[in-house]
């Protein structure tokens, strides 16, 4: 019955998005609602930046229905903080608004999330020797938590299928795992979102005439998701008694979503290191790097795609030599951080120049 619910889920959700885009952009058509074509942007033709709301109503709707009949306390919390982060994303991608204003609704979302879903850091598996930890310090790291992922996800939204990707391959893992440990609504609403995705990489990837971009609204929503399925996995790894338990699964888990991570605080460190604001936008991201080798989006995005399960199995390997905990997750960060850099490396050996920035590129999908 679970595994029957679980293919319901992906299919259900799949299908909503391949029916809901067509009309999507039909609307974004006659309503001229297209991304905005500027000095920093790679597309250099009208894109509408509106499948964040495909995305939406195939996660939400796939959800509820999948999971009708299993007690999901957390569920309505986790639909009403992806409705906010949903409305402020689409304002975002219509009208264009501060950085300051999302946030606020961000924080607000996330408050939403940690205090009435109940999903919050309570253990730190001993990283740094520490374990337990105090209700408030849990607030305040699971809040951090939430906004470096959901932001990360947005800023690594920047070619075409590449935040998309990266998603899939973190929610099937985590479905997966949460179906094998017999946490099926959290299974459920992980291939949820795969299904979702899946729908809209065809379209974002592969589409030439109904191409379309996730935007805010989808970059933020599963941003979302993606900390809320995070949290849960460490929470039931806590006790690791079962057959299946992670021992460091803060670790294991860090490498799922090392690329956007890793991409933003390298970004925004040298944003910081220049004396520019960590806002300010420029071609510093590792997928600006590989577009200058590799003039391809599909090409670059399943470079980093298979960079990121080579992270993975990196992290499982450590974790099964059963290392200290602090070791496996400091050397995965620094291998993420080495990692990083390589792209530049490669530019400079080949004497390779980026654009200038404010400057146009074309690239082929």
């Amino acid at each position: 019955m679970e595994f029957f619910l679980i293919l319901l889920a992906v299919f259900l959700s799949f299908m909503l998005v391949i029916i809901s885009i067509p009309p999507i952009l039909r609307v974004a058509r006659e309503k001229k609602l297209f991304d905005t074509i500027n000095n920093r942007k790679i597309h250099t033709t009208p894109t509408p930046p509106l499948g964040g709301v495909a995305i939406f109503i195939g996660f939400v709707l796939s959800t509820i229905i999948a999971t009708n009949g299993y007690s999901f306390e957390s569920l309505k919390y986790i639909v009403a903080s992806i409705i906010l982060m949903f409305f402020i994303g689409l304002k975002d991608d219509l009208l264009a608004i501060s950085a300051r204003k999302k946030i606020v609704v961000q924080l607000f979302a996330a408050m939403l999330l940690i205090l009435l879903g109940n999903l919050q850091i309570t253990n730190l598996h001993g990283i740094f020797g520490v374990y337990q930890i105090h209700s408030a310090i849990g607030v305040l790291l699971t809040l951090f938590i939430i906004l470096a992922i959901v932001n990360a996800y947005n800023l690594i939204d920047g070619i075409d299928g590449l935040g998309s990707g990266l998603a899939i391959f973190a929610s099937s893992l985590f479905g997966w795992w949460f179906f094998i440990v017999g946490q099926f609504q959290f299974a459920i609403m992980s291939f949820a979102l795969t299904g979702s995705l899946m729908g809209f990489f065809l379209f974002n990837v592969f589409g030439k005439r109904n191409k379309l971009f996730m935007g805010d609204a989808g970059s933020l929503v599963i941003g979302l998701i993606i900390s809320a399925i995070i949290i849960k996995f460490n929470e039931f790894n806590i006790i690791k008694t079962g057959q299946y338990s992670v021992v460091a699964a803060p670790a294991v888990s860090f490498s799922l979503v090392m690329v956007p991570l890793i991409d933003t605080f390298r970004v925004i460190t040298i944003r910081l290191w220049n004396k520019k604001s960590p806002f300010h936008p420029d071609n510093n991201h590792i997928h600006h790097r590989l577009l200058a080798l590799v003039p391809s989006h599909l090409k670059v995005t399943i470079i980093i795609i298979i960079a990121n399960i080579f992270l993975m199995g990196f992290a499982l390997l450590l974790n099964n030599l059963m290392l200290n905990v602090t070791f496996q997750f400091l050397a995965i960060f620094l291998f993420g951080i080495f990692l990083s850099f390589v792209p530049s490396m490669i530019l400079r050996i080949k004497h390779v120049k980026m654009p200038a920035e404010g400057k146009i590129v074309k690239h082929t999908s």
